[in-house]
C-alpha cells in the first residue's frame, strides 16, 4: 500500500472514531477524548504549514458538521496545525530530522514524542475549552476540562498508535 493511501485510510478512520465513537463518549462532565490532532502530528516532518492548515480545516469541518461543535475542533485543529512546525523545530535533533522517519513514538522514541505531543496536545484542548466556554470567568473549568482532557486523550493516542502505526526496524 502506498504512503498516500496509508494517510487517506488514517484519515477516514480517524475522522469516524472521533465522529462517531469519542464524541458520542459520556466519560465525565470535564473529560472529552479528542484523537484527530494525533493525525496532524504523525504527517510527515516535511509537510509545509499550508498544507498541515489545509487538512487540518478539512478534518475539522468535517468533525464539526458530524458532531455539532459549530468550528471549536476546526479553530483547535487549525492552532495545532501552526504550532506544530514552531514546536518540532524547539525539539529538533542536532543533526535534524530523518525525512524516512515519522513523528510517532516508534521512530521518535518516547521522550521526544512525549514533550512535542503533549504540548501540542494541551494548546489545541487549552483553546477548544476556553473558546467552548467563550469566557475567562470559567478559568478553573477551562484548566480543568484541559488538563483530564489531554491525559486522557494522550493516553488513548499512544494506545492507538501501538494498535495502528507499524514500527520500523
Amino acid at each position: 500500500m502506498s504512503q498516500i493511501q496509508i494517510y487517506f485510510f488514517r484519515l477516514l478512520l480517524f475522522v469516524f472514531l472521533q465522529s462517531f465513537i469519542f464524541n458520542q463518549l459520556e466519560i465525565n462532565a470535564v473529560i472529552h477524548v479528542m484523537i484527530t490532532p494525533l493525525y496532524i502530528f504523525l504527517l510527515p516532518f516535511d509537510r509545509s504549514v499550508n498544507s498541515l492548515m489545509f487538512i487540518s480545516l478539512l478534518i475539522g469541518i468535517t468533525v464539526d458538521a458530524t458532531s455539532n461543535t459549530f468550528g471549536l475542533h476546526t479553530s483547535s485543529l487549525l492552532i495545532f496545525a501552526y504550532l506544530r512546525p514552531v514546536i518540532f523545530r524547539v525539539f529538533s535533533p542536532r543533526d535534524g530530522y530523518d525525512v524516512l522517519k515519522t513523528p510517532s513514538i516508534f521512530d521518535m522514541g518516547n521522550r521526544w514524542f512525549i514533550s512535542t505531543f503533549s504540548i501540542l496536545l494541551i494548546s489545541h484542548h487549552l483553546w477548544f475549552f476556553t473558546l467552548e466556554a467563550f469566557s475567562f470567568s470559567e478559568t478553573l473549568l477551562i484548566l480543568q476540562k484541559t488538563l483530564f482532557s489531554s491525559f486522557i486523550s494522550f493516553v488513548v493516542c499512544v494506545i492507538l498508535q501501538t494498535i495502528f502505526i507499524k514500527r520500523t526496524a
